[in-house]
């Protein structure tokens, strides 16, 4: 773990979390509802961008957070801290952080809302695709770029299967967020990809257990599945680290 480059991360993690707040807010909303766009408190309309003008946490008529105060933001920090921390100075990073900092914001509306909004989920496509055609240039690395499409194609797909097998449980935001994390895995290596999938379900099905024993959900009820794919997907990150460490 690179000290220096772990607080660089985190410095970029509280701004991203910082901006990322205003998009959160307004995204929190059942599907087919529209964007949240006044506060909740007294209906004021806010700002598109809350984060670029004062006051950015809290509703600047009544006072009311925009959200539960600095959990976005130290959460983003933390994850690219640890991502900037394992992989500081290779070219990936750049689109290692800019899914780490995404997927803190969709695991924030899904936990919210049980929702993956395509809003936030296709237009990262394009960008991260980008990021890890530059990386690949960076590195000579045409392959890596190539397992990555690859991977992306392979999780998307897996999930859109299981989703197909057992309707209900894995759903359409699910599956597209699968596809980015699939690209990301697959530019580490084809285990982190079928690492990343089985940590994921790991996670989930010990968190229902939990929330069963605790009367929290129902056995035909569901989870957010989002937070859970993202957390396998960040732990084998860290676990693999730069290419060579594992297979």
């Amino acid at each position: 773990m690179n000290l220096a480059w772990a607080a660089v991360g985190g410095a970029a993690g509280l701004v991203a979390g910082f901006l990322l707040r205003g998009v959160v807010f307004r995204l929190s909303v059942p599907a087919g509802a529209p964007d949240q766009l006044t506060c909740p408190g007294c209906d004021t309309h806010l700002p598109r961008w809350p984060a670029l003008r004062r006051p950015a946490l809290r509703c600047g008529h009544c006072g009311r957070a925009l959200g539960t105060p600095a959990v976005l933001e130290l959460a983003t920090a933390a994850v690219l801290a640890l991502l900037a921390g394992r992989f500081g100075g290779q070219p990936v990073t750049l689109a290692l952080g800019f899914l780490g900092a995404v997927g803190v914001a969709l695991a924030a509306i899904d936990i919210r809302v049980q929702r993956l909004p395509d809003r936030l989920t296709l237009p990262a496509y394009p960008v991260l695709i980008a990021l890890l055609v530059i990386a690949a240039l960076a590195r000579h690395d045409l392959a890596a770029l190539g397992r990555a499409l690859l991977g992306g194609l392979a999780l998307a797909g897996g999930y859109l299967l299981l989703g197909l097998a057992r309707p209900g449980q894995l759903g359409g935001g699910d599956i597209k967020l699968a596809g980015l994390a699939g690209l990301v895995l697959g530019w580490l290596s084809w285990w982190a990809v079928l690492a990343g999938a089985t940590v994921g379900f790991l996670l989930g099905g010990l968190a229902s257990l939990v929330l069963l024993a605790a009367r929290r959900v129902t056995l035909r009820g569901s989870i957010s599945f989002g937070p859970y794919l993202l957390a396998g997907a960040l732990l084998v990150i860290l676990v693999k680290g730069p290419a060579g460490h594992l297979p």
